[in-house]
């Protein structure tokens, strides 16, 4: 992977006449547009461009989405490929800049990744980008050739003419497609023409990626880099009253002692020293006032309050007088403990703090966030702190921080000792001292009618809210109402008539963070257990308790029976195994899932097989 470094327009024409011209092609949505001349106006910014064809063939993609496995370097560049009719063997990909023009074009004001909104999100602005690259091919074409436009098509990185004898390839007509007008309002293909979206593609990723040459931050090395780890509070919210680190510095290879907003860090040549130096530190710490948190003291605390009303996140007819009319109730409570997000490569960032400048090497999913950050710690502007964004080796909300404290930390300490410094974080720092997806209590209830079938339903959440102090609060939270705490519950697709979902906000305390799929990683889970209680008091079959409660929601009907289909539902294909299914949506995707499973004499689970189906609804 190459780097895109931070040039001005001058530096960037002269580098680009060096490299024998070609066209660099910057397109964006109409908001995009504006925060970009925004940015012109108030100060020098880097070349915008989302393509860049070079007189080789080769396309760029310029990605502004970070990739931690879930394949962006992959999908986003289809986008271009499609409508560019690139030839896929030619295509290149680059990180893009901190910069407005890469701003998401769904949050507004921060260049990020997360939610599962990638593809969503970029597929009108690099579907046009792509057709626009291609319209000035083809225009350069026709001018080559004195021919009319419309006799020009671009195929497989090449534009030909309709007489079949005349071609020219992407990178013959780079330099002169550079010199015309950028097309607005350019149409993009119907569904039914796509050649390479809908198709299997080899990652572009993964040559890099096994053969060693993929730069993870923690492969980032910078010369007379220091590095750095940092004793953290054994409890959450802890300060240092006090720190010996006489004998810390005494270990061989220690170069300096820092205290830090976050701890004391120790630097040295290596990262064994650093360890090292951190074990001989003597802290006192003031534990501050989580000091007694105790589970079992929460999960009661928890519990009295879902014993109690709670903000109202959705509500259909009168809960209270459907359950009066119920011919049976039923109640369940579910308690999902914190969960850690314990991505393959723990958290890590190199700063290099100068008086002139600073430079971040590191991977995040909010790049705008983590460079504002570093801005305010050095006293510098934005447009001066450079941030590398390097392959992330997991993330999924781990790394999509809104108090950019990884980065803060290395940017604190490389400001301090004068020196670039990279920060690890070992398995266990971030295990115990990271961020985590909120433990959670669900209390429910449910009056069945004579049928069987549920007539009245309350579902109350008791957790942390996520969103809370965050760039999304103003989005994601309101009325008291943390969205993320109770998608996927308050949106229950199942046909109740009476229904009520409250929220109950826990007191904050631990660092909480979405976690992959956020609150659907604990609502889906209460809500299809919950059903298949249900199913089990009305003595019916889960999967027909089901379809009778989805009659309103084709799409996941349709995966809830072709799941049940393929597993050929009711006859498990393991002698003495259960089966058991479950359907939710979620980020515009509706899934249904089939899995046998056994239990041993001893208690032992064993998976034997599960069948899945997905519609992606933004496909």
């Amino acid at each position: 992977m190459s780097w895109i470094i931070n040039l001005s327009r001058r530096e960037f024409c002269k580098s680009g006449a060096l490299l024998g011209g070609g066209l660099v092609l910057g397109i964006h949505l109409p908001a995009g547009l504006a925060a970009a001349q925004e940015a012109k106006t108030a100060a020098p910014i880097i070349p915008n461009a989302f393509i860049r064809i070079a007189p080789d063939d080769t396309v760029t993609i310029i990605i502004n989405k970070s990739e931690m496995g879930q394949g962006v370097y992959t999908s986003l560049p289809m986008l271009v490929a499609e409508e560019l009719e690139a030839d896929w063997q030619k295509i290149r990909i680059e990180p893009a800049p901190v910069d407005p023009v890469y701003n998401h074009t769904q949050w507004g004001g921060i260049m990020g990744t997360g939610g599962s909104t990638s593809v969503r999100s970029s597929w009108e602005q690099l579907s046009k980008a792509g057709a626009a690259a291609r319209i000035m091919l083809e225009q350069a074409a026709a001018a080559v050739w004195n021919v009319d436009a419309q006799s020009c098509r671009a195929e497989n990185g090449f534009v030909v003419h309709s007489d079949g004898k005349r071609r020219l390839s992407f990178g013959a007509l780079a330099e002169k497609a550079a010199q015309l007008a950028v097309p607005q309002d350019v149409a993009v293909k119907q569904a039914k023409d796509f050649k390479v979206l809908g198709t299997v593609k080899k990652r572009l990723d993964t040559p890099e990626k096994t053969n060693g040459k993929a730069l993870f931050a923690l492969d980032v090395m910078v010369p007379g880099m220091l590095t750095a780890v940092v004793a953290r509070p054994p409890v959450f919210g802890g300060t240092v009253v006090s720190v010996d680190d006489t004998a810390a510095r005494k270990v061989a290879g220690v170069k300096d002692v820092v205290r830090i907003d976050r701890g004391v860090a120790v630097v040295a040549d290596h990262f064994p020293a650093a360890e090292r130096g951190r074990q001989a530190l003597n802290i006192v710490w003031d534990e501050g006032a989580l000091a007694g948190l105790d589970s079992s003291i929460q999960l009661q605390q928890y519990r009295e309050t879902a014993a109690t009303p709670g903000a109202v996140a959705a509500q259909r007819g009168d809960f209270t007088a459907g359950l009066a009319r119920a011919a049976q109730k039923i109640e369940a409570e579910y308690h999902l403990p914190y969960l850690a997000h314990a991505p393959m490569e723990p958290l890590n960032c190199v700063a290099d703090v100068r008086p002139d400048g600073c430079e971040i090497w590191v991977g995040t999913q909010l790049q705008t966030t983590d460079r504002n950050a570093a801005a305010a710690i050095t006293g510098l502007p934005p447009e001066k702190v450079i941030l590398h964004t390097t392959y992330l080796g997991g993330g999924f909300g781990r790394r999509a921080v809104g108090d950019s404290h990884f980065v803060s930390e290395a940017v604190q300490i490389s400001k301090a000792v004068q020196a670039p410094v990279k920060v690890i974080w070992t398995r266990e720092d971030d295990i115990r001292g990271g961020y985590y997806r909120p433990a959670a209590l669900h209390a429910l209830v449910a009056g069945l009618g004579a049928d069987g079938m549920p007539v009245a339903m309350r579902h109350r959440i008791v957790s942390q809210s996520i969103v809370k102090g965050t760039p999304f609060e103003g989005g994601l939270m309101k009325n008291g109402i943390d969205d993320t705490a109770v998608e996927g519950a308050s949106d229950s697709p199942y046909a109740v008539a009476d229904f009520l979902a409250e929220y109950h906000m826990a007191p904050a305390g631990v660092p909480v963070l979405w976690w992959r799929s956020v609150g659907h990683s604990h609502t889906a889970f209460v809500k299809e257990s919950f059903i298949d209680e249900l199913a089990h008091a009305a003595r019916q079959d889960p999967y027909e308790y089901r379809r009778k409660l989805l009659a309103g929601h084709p799409r996941l009907l349709a995966v809830l029976d072709r799941a049940a289909r393929k597993a050929s539902w009711g006859k498990a294909s393991v002698p003495g195994a259960f089966q058991g299914i479950a359907v939710h949506e979620s980020f515009g995707s509706f899934i249904a899932q089939v899995a046998e499973v056994s239990v041993d004499k001893k208690g032992g689970v064993k998976v034997h097989r599960v069948v899945c189906t997905i519609w992606a609804n933004h496909l």
